[in-house]
């Protein structure tokens, strides 16, 4: 990955800029959960300030931070993708609550899980798909993403523990709806986008089942059978009417990788779709944020954390940044442990300030219970209430005993 370095004084930093490195210090040494951060706001720029007072932007990596100059950084319809930019990026704003939203996003989602769990026996059964069927059932999911993201991820982080969890493509058509929301996608590529991820392992009905639940890591041998869902999966799609382009690249090229070690045709960088290059994203985040038959879930502040270090030899690094923004850096459902000692969940995103979450603290300091929850808004404290709580560390789902479901459901 190329890098043009530029020592700066912290007080000369602007929006858009990238800084790479801290002078004298390690990304390790500091509250910044990823290696660089791009800087958005002022207050980036004083927490930034206050680990070094000089630092070094990546002038590559680095835009004017507008939604145009973001979407041009992605190459926008590059590679043979079905996507095509149209006007100014949408800016959406929160039009609901979580409280007014969750009842909406549970009976979506579920609509979306029937249909999920009907299409692998439909097809094995010979009955034909239908694009109709799917995007009727996903606009429900995305039209509440529009309004309110936090509540789907809330829903799905008290339900991750449930034999009746949100299938993978469930997850991943909610999760592409709101990567397009942060692009500032329309609506209705927001529908393909999310199609897209309920589609795009169609081809695992037509392998071997000990193949697709298996209880132990794949061989390689298992693996290269598995790599053949992806032409299934295209044989399905291109007998059926409705299937768009958009949707098609994404399945195609969604396990192609940025350098070029992934299948099925070795694509590199922009020469992946967009849209696939944002499903690879998706799929990867949500397969390792939830648990396997032979491996725990893991957190998704920690996932995040592993796919950034990937940034720019698996995955787009800019593509990393702008999913990172879509869920937040300690995404809703989250647990988290706070300065104080205290165990939170992550209950809403404060998308300016995405290292200070709306949180509702579960436990006293000890990690006992605390019946008498309370709501914090990290960024906006109380002086009042004492010193200002700041997220510690990100906790593994089932933490000291803590299933949310027991809480809130």
């Amino acid at each position: 990955m190329a890098v043009e370095e530029v020592r700066l004084n912290v007080n000369e930093l602007q929006p858009g800029m990238f800084v790479c490195r801290l002078e004298g210090r390690s990304w390790d040494t500091t509250n910044f959960p990823l290696q660089g951060v791009m800087v958005r706001t002022v207050d980036d720029i004083i927490a930034v300030r206050k680990h070094a007072d000089y630092v070094f932007i990546d002038r590559i990596r680095s835009v004017d931070g507008t939604p145009e100059a973001v979407l041009m950084s992605l190459d926008v319809g590059g590679g043979g993708s079905g996507l095509r930019h149209v006007g100014v990026p949408t800016q959406y704003r929160i039009s609901a609550s979580l409280e007014e939203e969750l009842p909406r996003i549970k009976f979506a989602a579920n609509e979306a899980q029937k249909l999920s769990r009907r299409l692998t026996d439909d097809l094995r059964e010979g009955r034909k798909l239908s694009i109709e069927e799917i995007s009727t059932a996903v606009e429900p999911v995305v039209a509440s993403v529009i309004r309110n993201p936090d509540a789907y991820f809330w829903l799905a982080s008290l339900k991750e523990r449930d034999p009746y969890a949100y299938s993978h493509a469930v997850n991943c058509a909610a999760l592409m709806s709101a990567f397009g929301r942060q692009l500032g996608f329309p609506g209705s590529v927001l529908v393909e986008l999310a199609s897209a991820g309920m589609l795009m392992d169609l081809g695992m009905a037509s392998l071997p089942e000990g193949t697709v639940n298996h209880a132990a890591p794949l061989s390689a041998a298992q693996r290269e059978v598995m790599k053949r869902h992806v032409e299934a999966s295209l044989s399905q799609l291109d007998g059926t009417p409705g299937t768009t382009p958009l949707i098609r690249s994404a399945v195609a090229h969604h396990h192609e990788r940025h350098d070029g070690s992934g299948y099925p045709a070795g694509r590199r960088g922009f020469e992946i779709p967009l849209e696939a290059r944002m499903l690879g994203i998706v799929d990867s985040f949500d397969a390792m944020s939830s648990a396997r038959i032979y491996q725990p879930a893991s957190a998704r502040h920690h996932v995040l954390q592993a796919l950034y270090r990937e940034r720019d030899r698996l995955f787009q690094a800019e593509l990393i940044e702008q999913f990172s923004q879509s869920i937040g850096v300690y995404p809703t459902g989250s647990l988290v442990e706070l300065s104080s000692g205290e165990v939170a969940v992550v209950t809403a995103q404060n998308s300016a300030r995405r290292l200070l979450p709306k949180v509702t603290v579960l436990t006293r300091p000890d990690k006992t219970v605390n019946p008498a929850f309370r709501q914090v808004d990290l960024w906006q404290q109380p002086e009042a209430d004492g010193p200002r709580l700041t997220i510690h560390r990100a906790l593994q789902p089932g933490a000291y005993g803590l299933d949310l479901a027991e809480f809130f459901l």
